[in-house]
């Protein structure tokens, strides 16, 4: 989009350089030229970015987000605008006249600033705030936005999710600011506060842990709030005719499912194993870093899931299609609870960092498959490393993924960034050994555990971990235009690719396929044979390209000609 795009920031042959916390500061100047002076009029409102090279109009510089609190008043049908109210404290980090806030797709009524109201103009996809007086540099703010939430218009945008009987969220990557005004980049988490008021007859959930509920005639307001930091994107409200299944995961860890009433039988064999899942998780990386976990599952056509923080949301469709192997079906549901490590506790910095999410998540969905009646691990990255040049030429490297075209958005969700970023962790494991590898990986969600976190500062530790300087051998794997030779596979090749953008599916797609349900269609396709989840094909049929859906186009599946020879779980 036009206007948001200060100058990025630049990489060294090792790393990224982090763009610096505080952001960086503009002003708007009158040049009189007659004259040759500067004009001391106020600038006009205009959107700003922080400059992120993916998403440069996310976000906004000035300010650090501390907490919000989110309250909005559902009408008791999906197709009307929601009436919200969003407080939002926040530090300022430099000298303000105006704040800028990410928000779209609502109509603003008032804003306040400290109490006082505060004059306000929506430019592009910003909320610009005029304050009565400028903010100083350290000040810690109140301001609070009256405003609509409006789930209708594109599904395929993001933000809220129609369902049968209610609502729910997507906002990855760019959409939390279609529900709710923010700082709308995972950079700046914050504390959340959900107050959600709805007809008596309807169950809501949020992120966080349930505090008070409070009836006030036929509606009820329903009360979360978060005991951890959180990213915008990983915001959570259900809203429908749901029941809360409860259990008790490791360490008595509070489990809650949310499904429609009537689903809870058929999905109960499914949300059953999710305790098992945490065991095996922190078997793995250690002691899940969140108050609560369960998953939403939505009755609606998404084809996605999605990370939320604590609330996983998954499409129903997932558990219901007998087509789907079991092993296949907890592995996704695993990839979506390693997230919580991943992504969620640990969050990028920017969004270039967006492999060290899904790659990892790709790993432990690969090894949860491996283990459970799935492909081997051996096989599924030997298949990835084949097509590994060609994600690298269409796509770019895995931690820098190329940047949308002037005034254009991306679909940031690719293959490079999934099973091509596992790829490049089996090659570090293999260098470094697995038990190097293991405490590399405990490390990291420990040391950066709530925090946000670069692909410079994992090739620190993994170089500290392994005792090494480890900058060469992962800037080849991660920043390299082509894959590197795999360690101990010197047999391994990448077949040439063809141009960039040509995506060349590995077989014919069956007749009038249909979208399959999971979020990556590059890891069904790496599984390969018959061992291939249904109605699923190679990514380079149109991985990462395809029209948006969701939150991001990348995240759609394509249809395929193989259906699995395993059983699907019973139910």
């Amino acid at each position: 989009m036009p206007h948001r795009s200060p100058t990025p920031p630049t990489r060294t042959s090792r790393s990224r350089v982090r763009p610096a916390r505080g952001r960086v500061a503009r002003s708007a100047v009158l040049v009189a030229l007659a004259a040759g002076l500067v004009a001391a009029a106020a600038p006009p409102p205009v959107p700003l970015g922080i400059g992120d090279r993916l998403f440069p109009y996310l976000g906004n510089p000035g300010y650090d987000v501390l907490t919000y609190d989110i309250s909005l008043t559902y009408p008791g049908r999906n197709d009307r605008p929601l009436a919200g109210v969003t407080r939002i404290q926040a530090v300022t980090t430099e000298e303000l006249e105006h704040l800028n806030l990410d928000f779209t797709h609502g109509t603003v009524s008032s804003v306040t600033v400290d109490g006082r109201r505060a004059d306000f103009a929506s430019v592009d996809e910003d909320l610009v705030v005029t304050p009565a007086e400028p903010l100083r540099h350290g000040q810690v703010v109140d301001i609070a936005v009256t405003h609509t939430s409006d789930p209708r218009g594109p599904a395929d945008s993001g933000g809220w999710v129609r369902t049968s009987d209610g609502l729910a969220m997507a906002n990855q990557a760019d959409a939390a600011h279609r529900v709710f005004p923010c700082n709308d980049h995972p950079s700046d988490k914050a504390f959340f506060t959900f107050r959600i008021t709805a007809p008596d007859d309807l169950t809501v959930v949020a992120n966080g842990l349930a505090q008070v509920r409070e009836q006030h005639g036929d509606r009820t307001t329903w009360t979360y709030r978060t005991a951890h930091p959180m990213a915008t994107e990983l915001a959570q409200v259900s809203i429908g005719d749901s029941t809360v299944l409860r259990r008790e995961g490791p360490h008595g860890l509070p489990v809650r499912d949310v499904v429609r009433t009537v689903d809870q039988e058929v999905l109960e064999p499914w949300l059953s194993d999710t305790p098992g899942h945490l065991e095996w998780m922190e078997r793995k990386v250690g002691r899940y870093p969140f108050e609560d976990y369960g998953l939403v599952v939505a009755d609606a056509e998404t084809g996605f899931e999605l990370e939320t923080q604590t609330l996983s949301l998954f499409e129903r469709r997932l558990f219901t299609d007998p087509g789907f192997p079991a092993w296949y079906v907890e592995s996704v549901m695993v990839h979506e609870l390693s997230h919580q490590w991943f992504g969620d506790s640990v969050s990028p910095h920017v969004w270039s960092d967006l492999w060290l999410n899904e790659g990892h998540a790709t790993w432990y969905e690969a090894l949860y498959a491996q283990e459970n009646g799935g492909p081997t691990l051996e096989a599924r990255m030997k298949a990835s490393y084949a097509k590994s040049d060609q994600w690298r030429a269409d796509d770019g490297p895995p931690a820098e993924p190329k940047p949308p075209e002037p005034g254009k958005k991306i679909s940031i969700f690719r293959p490079v960034v999934y099973n091509g970023a596992a790829l490049a962790l089996y090659a570090l494991r293999t260098e470094i050994g697995a038990d190097a590898f293991d405490r590399l990986e405990r490390r990291w969600v420990a040391e950066h555990r709530d925090g946000n976190a670069s692909t410079a500062d994992f090739v620190a530790l993994a170089s500290e971990v392994a005792g090494r300087d480890l900058g060469d051998f992962l800037d080849a794997w991660l920043y390299g235009t082509k894959t590197p030779p795999m360690p101990g596979h010197p047999d391994w090749r990448s077949e040439a690719p063809l141009r960039a953008g040509t995506r060349t599916p590995e077989r014919t797609p069956a007749p009038a396929p249909e979208q399959a349900p999971a979020d990556r269609a590059e890891e069904r396709a790496a599984a390969g044979g018959a061992e291939r989840a249904a109605r699923s094909v190679s990514p380079e049929a149109g991985g990462g390209a395809g029209a948006r859906v969701g939150a991001d186009p990348g995240k759609r599946a394509l249809a395929g000609a193989v259906r699995p020879e395993h059983p699907g779980k019973p139910g």
